[in-house]
């Protein structure tokens, strides 16, 4: 019976975008680029501002695979390709490289040499570099490399080395580990003596001396690149092989309340009472907090306020916070159309993309010190019950999050990229502007962060963060993200989703007066769609979550090191907070599980949480109802 390998529509930009490594049925292959897609078939995703974000002419989907019941197996589809090439035998341990003409659709490799024709295994390691190049080892230089040059030259296949067909990949009985794994050469001298080169795996892993092919398997052989990067030698499935890079927008209808205009924004900044003194103090100290009161009133990004100083002045002024060697430029910030809609005081009507109302977590007029306090952290609610993301693949990296960007068209002739939608449910959740402010003022508030934007600032990911931090990392969003994945985390045990069906979107950019999160499925079939999540945002379940969320994270099981810890994490980046308390499956995380910190949510012996007198009232409330029944007869 012929196999039919599927990958579903979704899964062609994440997790099997271009350049993945898949394994399935004891095969492996990889995703070849959008150059290679079929011509015909592919489904247009509409997505204006995600393409003006990305410079892209459009979207497009990958082709639909048809029911089984009624399937062509000629049928074009996204291109996969067979990768590694080098495959072994796991009866009689020989090594064959599977080349492209020796495929049969429908039909996995098998041994020719053994008479029950099993199938062939891929070998288990791969080469790549930081550029993003991606090759298979060369098994047969690795079986020789402990010899001299002159020994290497006399092996009967020392000219064609990359197609061994004499190599065999052996395991030994007395060891362990790697060291059990070797290769050898059974290639025959014309005096009938065998090589007999042999080289276990034990120092397989890690860098390796050789020359990077410069291009991926799917490309050709003249399509190469002059690669000087060092080659590292890796696990075909190690998470280093592939960093997707992947932009989502959500489909978001212009809203019938009226916005506040650029215009608008520009012509209050120039009325300002520190307008004049702004101009007259540039290049001092008190520009920034002629600045900074500017701010307060008009809410003006620093990006236009640079703008308006440059016209006033005649000169290009520098970006607010400029290094002297200048910032690289960050794109357009997509929050903050999605921020303005879902906190219009007029929704847009309801339709197939996009359906919200607005709903309250149901505590007004309660008393109950619990419930009110509660109650007078948020200022909103609003409800999701329909919408539309579209997530589009720019391309990937290989071996560090900050090697070179391989766009997902290695030729270079397309314009357009690999998309999918998904449709889904939500709920948003604001927080009381005016306790935010005050608690974010508060030095200690404001210190702890400071020690957690040096750290970002020291990273390689600073750059990349910053397309969703803003240019100087807020409290308000280390809050707002520690509190997205706390939520995710409970709503996990309530709304029958998984938390790998869960993402979030954090507004917390305080340049355009966000102060809110978004928690949606993201399940691109029916999970996506049961429910659960917009029940759970209505009154009163929504607060007896949130209560249950606080008392869960006041206390992680790996405490009190994790409250305690000054930096872990990727690069140092988080605070109090690790997998017992507040990591994610990183597909749900808009930073990768970074930039999360416990303690600003419950608080801590060195900062206060925003949260901290609701697990105070709860404990008030906890102890007088143990009093009260312990007064009882």
């Amino acid at each position: 019976m012929k196999r039919k390998i599927r990958v579903r529509q979704a899964q062609t930009v994440l997790p099997f975008g271009v350049g993945a490594v898949l394994d399935v049925q004891g095969e492996s292959f990889v995703a070849a680029g959008i150059e290679a897609w079929p011509q015909n078939g592919k489904t247009p995703i509409a997505s204006d501002r995600l393409a003006a974000r990305l410079g892209a002419t459009g979207f497009y989907a990958a082709p639909h695979t048809l029911n089984d019941r009624y399937d062509d197996p000629d049928r074009p589809g996204a291109p996969y390709v067979r990768f590694p090439g080098w495959l072994f035998c796991g009866a009689c341990r020989s090594m064959v490289r599977f080349l492209y003409e020796h495929e049969r659709p429908g039909e996995p490799p098998v041994c020719v040499s053994c008479a029950a024709a099993p199938r062939l295994t891929p070998m288990r390691f791969v080469r790549i570099c930081p550029d993003g190049h991606l090759d298979d080892i060369d098994w047969w230089y690795w079986a020789h490399s402990q010899l001299d040059p002159e020994e290497r030259d006399s092996c009967p296949d020392a000219g064609s080395g990359w197609k061994a067909r004499r190599l065999r990949f052996l395991v030994a009985d007395r060891a362990s580990g790697l060291e059990a794994l070797s290769v050898r050469c059974d290639a025959t001298h014309a005096n009938g003596a065998s090589c007999g080169a042999q080289r276990d795996l034990l120092d397989v892993l890690g860098p390796q001396s050789g020359r990077c092919a410069g291009r991926n398997p799917w490309q050709r052989w003249s399509a190469r690149a002059s690669c000087n990067q060092q080659v590292h030698h890796v696990q075909r499935t190690a998470g280093n092989v592939y960093y997707p890079v992947v932009h989502s927008a959500l489909d978001i209808p212009e809203t019938t309340a009226p916005q506040r205009t650029e215009d608008d924004t520009a012509a209050a900044v120039r009325a300002h009472d520190c307008w004049d003194l702004l101009l007259t103090a540039q290049g001092t100290p008190r520009a920034d907090t002629f600045r900074a009161l500017i701010q307060e009133d008009t809410e003006a990004p620093d990006d236009l306020i640079d703008l308006l100083v440059a016209e006033a002045t005649g000169t290009p002024a520098p970006p607010h916070g400029a290094t002297p060697t200048g910032p690289s430029a960050v794109p357009l910030d997509l929050s903050r159309d999605e921020w303005d809609s879902f906190a219009a005081p007029q929704f847009p009507s309801a339709s197939a993309e996009f359906a919200v109302r607005r709903g309250s977590l149901g505590l007004d007029g309660d008393s109950e010190p619990l419930w009110a306090t509660l109650n007078a952290h948020f200022d909103g609610v609003v409800l999701v019950d329909r919408l539309r993301e579209v997530r589009a693949l720019t391309g990937f990296r290989r071996h560090t999050q900050a090697g070179t960007l391989v766009p997902a068209d290695t030729s270079g002739r397309r314009r357009w990229l690999p998309a999918t939608e998904v449709y889904g449910e939500g709920l948003v959740l604001s927080l009381d502007e005016q306790r935010l402010n005050t608690w974010e003022q508060d030095p200690r508030v404001r210190r702890h962060v400071q020690q957690i934007g040096g750290d970002l600032a020291g990273s390689f990911r600073r750059e990349q963060l910053a397309e969703t931090t803003g240019s100087e990392l807020s409290p308000r969003f280390l809050l707002l993200h520690t509190l997205a994945h706390l939520l995710i985390r409970q709503l996990s045990f309530d709304s029958g989703y998984t938390t790998a069906s869960l993402r979030e979107r954090v507004y917390g950019r305080p340049e355009f007066g966000q102060r809110g999160l978004l928690v949606y499925t993201a399940a691109g079939d029916a999970e996506g769609t049961l429910g659960g999540l917009v029940r759970l945002g209505e009154a009163p379940h929504l607060a007896e979550t949130l209560v249950r969320m606080l008392e869960a994270a006041a206390w992680c099981s790996a405490d009190p090191l994790c409250a305690e810890h000054t930096g872990q994490g990727f690069g140092n980046l988080n605070r109090a907070a690790c997998h017992a308390c507040c990591l994610l499956p990183e597909t749900s995380c808009e930073t990768n599980n970074t930039l999360l910190d416990r303690a600003l949510v419950v608080g801590s012996a060195r900062v206060p949480g925003f949260f901290a007198d609701v697990l105070d009232a709860g404990r008030e409330s906890a102890a007088a109802i143990a009093a009260e029944l312990g007064r009882r007869p």
